[in-house]
């Protein structure tokens, strides 16, 4: 067994003290209030009062309430819909922009700029825009468009849907920019020198070559999508009736308007818990933790 040199647990040592002021706030902003929640799951609370112990009532309520029950199925389905959505464009855009012609570079810029905006700001100008009564429906040109989309239950979850595909896009087009731009342009000018085409260098170069850029993406948008409260708040509050009540909203309203903090603390804990689940299987099981250089033997 090789002992380290001196050097190198000098090195180690300035790594850790470097790591420290943001170990520490991790733990006091982050780490610490999870306990908190996560104990206060096991307790029956007002906000006010003191708390009081109650086991594990507040998980079986938490599980045996339709309105809970629905609002996690609305989540999970709010996952895959985001991801279909987002994943095809955003890598579509992605692969666009990363091309080097200045009209590109300038589209780059004009495709970021939602994701500039405030989400509330975003809320409130789509809530206006999708209104029977005077939004882009009243429009003569867009009468096709003129339907309850907020207020109709089969279409709010789908229009929220879309929205927060809106918002994000611009992101993991940036994600998919970058992976793009560091396939080395070899690889190309081989495959054209072969005769493939467009279509076939992008079939096996370009998408091979973004798997860990997918998983990355996939990753942030489905754990991302545990989260998602503001924008749905603003647009729905939730409805019509509980068409657009995920858990985070659930959670919200659990705790602000019905005063169960016990009980909102009870879903927040499954929420940390189902999202480090999913990250944890899909870093296993998609071979993101083997991850290693693409570019050996060029």
């Amino acid at each position: 067994m090789i002992e380290p040199t001196r050097a190198e647990r000098d090195r180690g040592g300035a790594g850790l003290v470097m790591l420290l002021p943001a170990l520490v706030l991790f733990l006091g902003f982050a780490l610490v209030p999870m306990l908190g929640v996560f104990v206060l799951g096991f307790t029956r609370w007002d906000g006010l009062a003191t708390p009081a112990w109650t086991g594990l009532d507040n998980w079986r309520e938490a599980v045996s309430d339709p309105v809970t029950q629905d609002a996690g199925w609305l989540t999970v389905k709010l996952m895959i819909t985001s991801w279909v959505i987002q994943t095809p464009l955003c890598m579509f855009l992605g692969v666009f922009v990363a091309g080097h012609q200045r009209y590109r570079a300038v589209l780059a810029v004009i495709y970021f700029v939602p994701l500039l905006l405030s989400t509330v700001a975003i809320g409130l100008t789509f809530r206006a825009l999708m209104d029977p009564n005077f939004g882009l429906s009243t429009s003569p040109a867009l009468a096709m468009l003129a339907k309850d989309w907020l207020g109709d239950g089969d279409l709010a979850f789908y229009a929220v849907a879309v929205v927060i595909s809106w918002e994000f896009i611009p992101f993991h087009t940036v994600l998919y920019q970058a992976g793009v731009r560091q396939i080395p342009r070899v690889l190309y000018e081989a495959a054209t020198i072969d005769g493939a085409g467009r279509l076939a260098q992008f079939w096996y170069i370009t998408l091979p070559q973004l798997r860990y850029t997918i998983v990355t993406s996939s990753m942030l948008i489905l754990i991302g999508s545990l989260t998602y409260f503001d924008l749905v708040y603003v647009m729905t509050g939730g409805g019509p009736g509980f068409a657009t009540r995920l858990l985070p909203l659930d959670m919200f309203i659990s705790a602000f308007g019905r005063r169960e903090m016990g009980r909102a603390s009870a879903i927040a804990s499954s929420l940390v818990v189902g999202g480090l689940v999913l990250s944890l299987a899909m870093v296993k099981f998609s071979g993101f933790a083997r991850m290693r250089s693409q570019q050996e033997g060029v």
